[in-house]
C-alpha cells in the first residue's frame, strides 16, 4: 500500500479559526439541555464559595469535555479549540474550572449526586436507554481502586485491588459505583460515592444500595429488579437494604465454615450437570471451563448476628479441578471440585439464577470505559473536587449510553471509547450564512454520515436543507 498523492498535504492548519474538531458536542450539549441539566444544576448546586458562581455552565463545560475525551483539568482546554467558542457559548478556562472543583464541599458533592439522579431518569423518559427495564433490571453493586500519586491526595490509603488477576494493595482512593443494565441493554451509572483508599467494600454499602434502587425505579424500572454483587458486599445490612427496598439480591457468598457445611449436606444426586454455550476462563486453573455441575439447598445466612439471620436460597456452582500433573502419569483417587456459592432470593430458577449472577461482571465494562477516559487520574488533592469529579464522570457516560442508543443499535452497546471516536470526534467547519446563522459542513462522504444524522435528528430536531 502507498500514498496516492506524494507529497501528502494538509488541508488544515492546528489554529484554523473555523475548525470545529469536535462537531459531535452538538447533539450531545442539545440532549443534555432537553434533559435539563443546567436546570437542574441551578436548583440543587448552591456554592457559597466565590469560584462557585454559575455551577450551570461550568458543570456543563466540565460534562462536555468529558465526553470529548478530557481525564484531566488541563484537559478541558480542548473546549477552546478553532471555532469550538463560537459554537459553544459560555466556555471556561481550565483554571476556573478546577477552582470550580476545589470550591465544592461534600455537601454540594450530593447536591451534585442528585443532579446526576435526576438527570438519568429523564434520560431514560427521552431515550431508549433501559428497554425491558419495566419488565426486568439488574442493579450492580462493585467497588474500583484507583491508583494516585504524590503526597497531597486526601484519604488516599493502601486498599485491594486486583492486576492481572493477583489481588495487590495499591495506593490510591475507592470508588463505589451501582450501574442499571436490562438483558437488552448496557449498563448506565445509577450512583458513584467515592471513599478512602482504605475503605472496606462494605462501608456505606447498605444506604448506597437503598439510593440507587431508588434511581432505578424513577429510570423506568418499574418490574422485578435483581442486585447483583460480589463476595465483598456479602453482609446482612446489604441484602436487607434490597428487601426494604423492595429488589432482590444475588451476591457471592464467602466460603466461611457455615457456608461449607451447607454445601456438604447436599446429596450427590442432587448435582445438574450444565454446559456453558461458551467456554468460560478460570483463573485458577488457568483454562478454558466449559462443564460444570450446580445444586441449590436453602441457607439462613448470618444466623451469629442477633436479629439479622436471613433465609434465603444457597444456589452452588461447582467446577472440577483437573489435576495439572495428570499428563505426567499421575492421576487422581477421586475428583475434587472447587465451589462458588451464590446467596440469593431470586424468583428465577436455578439455572437461570445462577446464570443471571455471573453476568455482574457488566460493571466492569463501565469500569474500563472510566479508565480509558475521565477517571484515568483523579486530578485534584482535594478529596470533595475529586468526588466531584467522579460524579461529574457518570454524567458524561450516561450522556454519551444515551448518544449512542438514538445513533443505532450497534452503537447502543458499544464502548464510549467508539461512540467518542464515531460520533464525537467528527471535524467540520463554521460558515456565516445571512444575519449570525452558523453553518456546520460535515466532511463529505463519512462512513458514519447516516449514524449521526439520526442521531443529530433525534436531540435537536431535523436539519435545515441549505439553500442551492
Amino acid at each position: 500500500m502507498r500514498l496516492s498523492h506524494d507529497p501528502l498535504r494538509i488541508s488544515a492548519s492546528f489554529d484554523d479559526p473555523n475548525l470545529v474538531s469536535r462537531a459531535g458536542l452538538v447533539p450531545v450539549l442539545a440532549l443534555a439541555e432537553r434533559a435539563g441539566l443546567h436546570a437542574l444544576t441551578r436548583r440543587h448546586v448552591q456554592i457559597t464559595a466565590k469560584t462557585g458562581v454559575s455551577p450551570e455552565v461550568k458543570v456543563a463545560c466540565l460534562v462536555a469535555g468529558m465526553a470529548a475525551g478530557a481525564d484531566s483539568i488541563d484537559d478541558m482546554d480542548l473546549l477552546r479549540h478553532g471555532a469550538m467558542p463560537d459554537l459553544f457559548g459560555g466556555v471556561r478556562a481550565p483554571s476556573t474550572l478546577g477552582s470550580f472543583l476545589r470550591s465544592f464541599t461534600w455537601g454540594n458533592v450530593r447536591q451534585l449526586e442528585a443532579v446526576s439522579r435526576e438527570l438519568l431518569a429523564e434520560l431514560a423518559r427521552r431515550t431508549p436507554l433501559l428497554p425491558g427495564a419495566e419488565i426486568l433490571a439488574f442493579l450492580d453493586v462493585d467497588a474500583m481502586q484507583r491508583r494516585v500519586y504524590g503526597h497531597q491526595k486526601q484519604g488516599a490509603a493502601f486498599g485491594h485491588t486486583k492486576i492481572s488477576g493477583k489481588t495487590v494493595l495499591v495506593r490510591g482512593l475507592n470508588t463505589l459505583a451501582a450501574t442499571v443494565s436490562t438483558p437488552q441493554a448496557a449498563p448506565v451509572i445509577a450512583g458513584t460515592r467515592l471513599r478512602g483508599g482504605s475503605a472496606n467494600t462494605a462501608r456505606g454499602a447498605a444506604s448506597f444500595t437503598a439510593e440507587a434502587i431508588g434511581t432505578a425505579r424513577a429510570a423506568g424500572c418499574a418490574g422485578t429488579i435483581v442486585t447483583r454483587a460480589d463476595s465483598g458486599l456479602y453482609c446482612a445490612a446489604f441484602t436487607g437494604a434490597c428487601r426494604r427496598a423492595g429488589a432482590h439480591f444475588s451476591v457471592t457468598a464467602r466460603m466461611d465454615p457455615a457456608v461449607k457445611a451447607a454445601i456438604a449436606s447436599i446429596p450427590g444426586g442432587a448435582w445438574t450437570p450444565i454446559r456453558y454455550p461458551r467456554a468460560i476462563w478460570d483463573d485458577q486453573l488457568r483454562a478454558w471451563v466449559s462443564d460444570a455441575e450446580a445444586a441449590e439447598i436453602s441457607y439462613t445466612a448470618f444466623a451469629s448476628k442477633k436479629g439479622q439471620a436471613m433465609t434465603a436460597r444457597l444456589i452452588v456452582r461447582r467446577v472440577r479441578d483437573l489435576n495439572p500433573e495428570a499428563a505426567e502419569g499421575m492421576g487422581e483417587l477421586f475428583p475434587v471440585w472447587r465451589y462458588h456459592p451464590v446467596f440469593t432470593d431470586s424468583p428465577f430458577t436455578m439455572l437461570q439464577a445462577g446464570e443471571q449472577h455471573r453476568d455482574h461482571a457488566v460493571v466492569e465494562q463501565v469500569f474500563a470505559d472510566w479508565t480509558d477516559g475521565p477517571m484515568a487520574h483523579l486530578p485534584s488533592g482535594s478529596f470533595a473536587a475529586n468526588a466531584a469529579w467522579l460524579t461529574l464522570a457518570a454524567i458524561s457516560g450516561n450522556l454519551i449510553r444515551a448518544t449512542g442508543c438514538l445513533a443505532s443499535p450497534s452503537h447502543a452497546r458499544a464502548r464510549g471509547a467508539t461512540i467518542r471516536r464515531d460520533l464525537i470526534d467528527v471535524a467540520a467547519r463554521t460558515a456565516r450564512r445571512g444575519r449570525g446563522h452558523l453553518a456546520l459542513p460535515l466532511p463529505e462522504y463519512w462512513h458514519r454520515e447516516a449514524e449521526w444524522l439520526s442521531l443529530f435528528e433525534a436531540a435537536c430536531g431535523p436539519p435545515r436543507a441549505q439553500a442551492a
